[in-house]
Formats: C-alpha cells, structure tokens, sequence
C-alpha cells in the first residue's frame, strides 16, 4: 500500500518541486503562462473532459453537491475558530475553504483512480472555482459583483461543455483530438507553476501556518464524512470526495489576499505550510481511498 501511495504522490510533488527549482535558478516571471493556462489549456481540458464521453445529469449531480458541501461546510465549522487564533475571518476562511482541486486535485484524482476520475474531478474544481470567484470575493468584499464569473473563460468552457454533452453533441474527432491535446498541458503546467509560485511567498506568521495545515484538510475530511452517507455516490466517486476534502489551500488564494490587500503575507503563510502539511494529509486519506 505505501507504494501504490507513494506512486500517486511522487510525481505530482516532484513536477511541482521542479517548478520551484527552475524558480530558484531563472526567478522566472510566469505571468503570461499562468495567464494562457487559465484562459485556453485549462478551458480547453474542462470542454473536452465533458465532450468525451456522454454523462446524464444525475450521474454526477450528488458529487457536485458534495464539493458545495465540502467548502461551504468547511467554512461554517472555522467560523467561529478564527477570532480564537486571533486571525481576521477575512483573512483566515478563503484559504481553509478553496482548496488546490486543480493544480494537486485533478493530477492526484488521475493517478489514484485513473482516466475515469477526469470528468468527476475537473467538475469538482470548477465547483472551487465558481465559489471562490463568488462566495469568495464576497467574502472579501461585499461590493464585489456576483455575475462576473461568468465572464471567466473556463466557466463558459463548462456551460459549452455542458451544452454538447446533455445535447448529443459529440465534438468531430479531429476538434476533440486537439483540446485533449491541449487539455493535457495544463496539469503539469498547474504543478510546475504551483512549485514556481512557492518560491515567491515565505512562511510569515508560521503558527497561524501551523493551524491551517491542521484545520483545512480535517474540516475537509469530516465535511465530506459528514454528508457522505447523505449522497449517492460511486466508490471512485466517494474515495475522490474524500481526496478532495483533504486537499490543501490553493495558491489562488495568496494572489486574490494580495489584489485585496487582505493581509496577504498571513495568507501565504497558510497556503505554503498547508501544502506542505499535504505531504502528510494526502498519503494518510489515501491509504483508505485507493481502490482495492
């Protein structure tokens, strides 16, 4: 067992551990990449993950229910924890409640569980994104308008897909070969600039830190525990609920604290210690997820 985890875990930290590497070295500025992964790859493998292979609407309607859950659950159980450590809510909840479920999620879903995991698992981050880009920047800023996620290119990637999918729409082999090609660069590009982006923030307030590489995945986990037996799930689908809960806080989260000026030093000091506290989190849920 400890060698089919090490076989999921080993090559997304080391791609990622690339990336902060190459940062050390060149202290690249991956603006423009991070910028084309958002806007086309990562569109591109949302449209073609829900374009490949035809789906009915309930099949992954619970799951989808289950991320909302997962964050929305996880920052009512920390609401009341952040005034204890002495943190802004502002501050302390985005981070604990929008996970990595891109740049770690969906590589880590696709070694755990295979190809089969991909629609499930790229859904599962556009539920993190759509949140974060509302509930999220509500939370920030109540003036924040509520309808410009619908301006994002990978939401409108999802509705397209949506579209063609529940439609009967099957994209011409040739157009779908394409966006599986370029789909397919954007997840070591998600890891490479995860890793690159670390080299950038330091540990800051290490003991708020310290909290939050504690509390996010076990909120996490007893959310998804929590409403699990409530839901019709797949085991591939229950096992990747479970991931997902445990999932450290996504680098989003240093950026979006940063463009607010939302005490971003204290939010990359929980977004750099929580993925590295992954390192202990992931390998202990997936020993009981794994298949077989």
């Amino acid at each position: 067992m400890l060698a089919r985890v090490a076989g999921v875990i080993f090559p997304v930290f080391a791609v990622a551990l690339v990336g902060w590497l190459y940062a050390r070295w060149k202290q690249p500025d991956l603006t423009v990449t991070n910028e084309l992964n958002m806007a086309v790859l990562s569109p591109a493998l949302v449209f073609w993950a829900l374009t490949d292979k035809p789906f009915s609407a309930g099949e992954f309607r619970d799951l989808t229910l289950g991320g909302f859950a997962v964050i929305l659950g996880s920052g009512l159980l920390l609401l009341p924890i952040a005034p204890w450590l002495k943190v802004q809510r502002k501050t302390f909840l985005p981070p604990m409640m929008f996970n990595n479920s891109g740049n770690l999620g969906i590589p880590l879903a696709l070694f755990a569980f295979g190809d089969a995991a991909l629609q499930a698992a790229v859904l599962l981050f556009v539920v993190e994104l759509l949140l974060h880009f509302t509930v999220g920047l509500y939370i920030l800023d109540h003036r924040t308008p509520p309808w410009q996620w619908l301006k994002m290119p990978i939401v409108l990637a999802l509705l397209g897909g949506l579209v063609c999918n529940l439609g009967g729409w099957p994209l011409p082999t040739p157009a779908s070969n394409a966006l599986h090609l370029l789909g397919e660069a954007s997840i070591p590009l998600m890891l490479f600039a995860l890793g690159a982006r670390f080299h950038e923030v330091g540990f800051g307030d290490w003991r708020i830190g310290l909290w939050g590489a504690l509390l996010c995945p076990l909120t996490g986990v007893a959310m998804a525990l929590l409403v699990r037996p409530w839901l019709t799930l797949s085991p591939m689908q229950a096992g990747l609920l479970l991931l997902y809960g445990a999932l450290p806080p996504a680098v989003m989260n240093y950026l979006v604290a940063e463009r607010y000026d939302q005490e971003p030093e204290k939010v990359a000091a929980l977004v750099l210690v929580g993925n590295l506290g992954s390192l202990i989190a992931i390998p202990a849920v997936l020993v009981f997820v794994l298949p077989g």
